[in-house]
């Protein structure tokens, strides 16, 4: 299976992320009741953004996941921890299917850590996952993050987390 990515383009990508941002398994991204307008609004404030970037990611040339990376010193964490140089925040969600495929989401996870990694800025992820999210939580450990300590942001309790390159090759394999 080979991973690509491409930079969402707000308007052509806004339905199809709707229908993925809106589903009952994406309720921790938050959008649940979101309508088109505001995928394509939240998705455009995202693209003129120089501190947040949205990708789509594809499966074999397929739209299969959305990964957002973030600048944490602007965005997201700003107040909750002190960020340090080479520090990259991301998120990620991956499509509803109803046919899911074993061990899909860890391979998505992996090739998003991978492909932060190729860029030698990136000294460390930083995440912030819904504390009620153990699912993330589980898929986070798999690829190297360490859990720092819950933060109160305004839309939710999140668990701060962090992966090195090193944490990230050892948990996977994967030279970073």
């Amino acid at each position: 299976m080979t991973f690509t990515f491409h930079d969402v383009d707000p308007l052509q990508d806004a339905e199809l992320l709707h229908s993925w941002v809106t589903h009952p398994k994406a309720s921790f991204w938050m959008m649940q009741d979101a309508k088109l307008e505001d995928v394509e609004r939240a998705y455009m404030e995202i693209a003129a953004d120089a501190h947040h970037h949205a990708l789509l990611g594809l499966r074999d040339g397929e739209p299969a996941f959305l990964m957002e990376k973030y600048d944490p010193a602007h965005r997201e964490l700003v107040g909750l921890y002190e960020p340090e140089p080479g520090d990259v925040g991301m998120h990620f969600l991956v499509a509803p299917t109803d046919t899911p495929v074993h061990g899909f989401t860890r391979s998505v996870i992996t090739a998003v850590m991978a492909h932060l990694f190729e860029d030698p800025a990136a000294l460390r992820v930083v995440v912030e996952p819904d504390v009620r999210n153990t699912a993330v939580h589980a898929l986070n450990e798999a690829v190297g993050f360490v859990p720092e300590r819950e933060v109160q942001k305004p839309e939710k309790k999140a668990l701060l987390s962090f992966c090195t390159r090193a944490q990230f090759a050892a948990a996977t394999g994967v030279a970073a």
